[in-house]
């Protein structure tokens, strides 16, 4: 039987306040995630994320539209449809930004490891200039194409300075920072001990890299948990509503989908909070060039 069925102009009624909830979910979603179709300004970390965002609309719009008119055409409910649409299409995002942080503990491992490297090959009595090109093979490819950029300035005879500046932007990353800047400051000054400041900027990354591990690891055991509460509580009210419609019949009229309403507002304002907590403190870069 359809949900709505017997109650003449509540049926429209029904359709709009689903279509507006779904509105408020979306903005609710975006609030925190982040709009997927951004302008092209912005720091070169904010257009990337931009492009692959651009990138992923299609696909989160195909599993939101098809989880919709799934739920649907099983339920006849438009609020359980509008729900797990937008859960479909911002799954990874909604729960968490674990890919986001992975990428971000491998570009610090890369830049201690670089770091290294550039200190040992320093220590041969080589010139920073020379030291730079010597020291991308060893690098892992995760900031790779970024030191490519670089070395490709200094072989068009590009001020050392100016060519760390622009490296720094590309990274776009605040231990990056520290690393850039003493580089930067041994490039004008042209004063001893950089392969000393480098061996403790290297020792500070990776201490730095170890607690971030350490913080990760703690994260993923409550990632897993929301994780599997939520398809717990999916898995019954979606098994309830197919299998055994008369003990959810009540919510199948006009009131019940407004207490659906309510009750998927709070389930999802918990999720946002969550993962809002989950999330690691922004930090500031302070290398920044006008």
């Amino acid at each position: 039987m359809p949900a709505f069925a017997g109650f003449g102009w509540q049926l429209p009624a029904a359709l709009g306040a689903g279509a507006l909830f779904g509105a408020a979910i979306f903005l609710l979603i975006v609030s925190f995630v982040g709009w997927p179709f951004g302008s092209a300004d912005g720091t070169p970390k904010r257009r990337r994320a931009r492009r692959a965002g651009s990138r992923s609309v299609l696909s989160r719009m195909v599993w939101g539209i098809g989880a919709f008119l799934l739920v649907l055409l099983l339920t006849r409910w438009i609020v359980p449809a509008v729900i797990l649409g937008a859960l479909a299409a911002f799954w990874d995002r909604i729960l968490s930004n674990q890919k986001a942080e992975k990428v971000s503990i491998m570009r610090l491992e890369a830049l201690a490891t670089w770091t290294e490297s550039l200190r040992d090959t320093i220590a041969g009595a080589v010139g920073l200039e020379q030291a730079i090109p010597a020291s991308v093979n060893a690098t892992p490819p995760v900031i790779r194409p970024q030191l490519n950029l670089l070395v490709d300035r200094l072989r068009v005879r590009e001020p050392l300075a100016d060519a760390l500046g622009k490296f720094a932007d590309d990274l776009d990353d605040p231990s990056a920072d520290m690393i850039v800047s003493a580089l930067v400051l041994n490039a004008r000054l042209r004063g001893p001990g950089l392969r000393d400041v480098l061996t403790a900027l290297a020792r500070s990354t990776r201490l730095e890299l170890d607690m971030r591990r350490r913080i990760d690891a703690s994260r993923a055991g409550i990632r897993r948990s929301v994780q599997i509460v939520l398809v717990i509580i999916l898995g019954v009210m979606g098994g309830l509503s197919i299998f055994n419609r008369g003990y959810v019949e009540p919510y199948g009229d006009f009131i019940g989908q407004v207490v659906l309403m309510v009750v998927a507002a709070f389930i999802m304002g918990g999720l946002m909070w969550l993962r809002k907590l989950a999330e690691p403190e922004p930090r500031d870069r302070f290398l920044v060039r006008d």
